[in-house]
């Protein structure tokens, strides 16, 4: 029997919509630390590579910390 397709991605996108849209800039900034934290423990491990459409994990390092930085300065304005 064939496993049927879960969309369940689409949901967790629009979970994570939602909270950005409902907190503004603290949501931004919270998922950005969130993400750049786990990329960091990452790729102290040893990732390199990544799924990230970014690919190498210093970009996806550097994407997440400038992300953070402009939800920041969002909260600092």
């Amino acid at each position: 029997m064939k496993q049927q397709y879960d969309p369940l991605r689409l949901c967790v996108y629009a979970t994570v919509a939602l909270l950005a849209w409902l907190l503004g800039p603290w949501a931004v900034l919270g998922f950005a630390v969130l993400g750049f934290a786990g990329y960091w423990k990452a790729r102290r491990a040893g990732l390199t590579r990544s799924k990230c459409l970014l690919r190498d994990t210093r970009l996806v390092l550097a994407y997440l910390g400038l992300i953070a930085l402009v939800a920041l300065a969002a909260i600092i304005v």
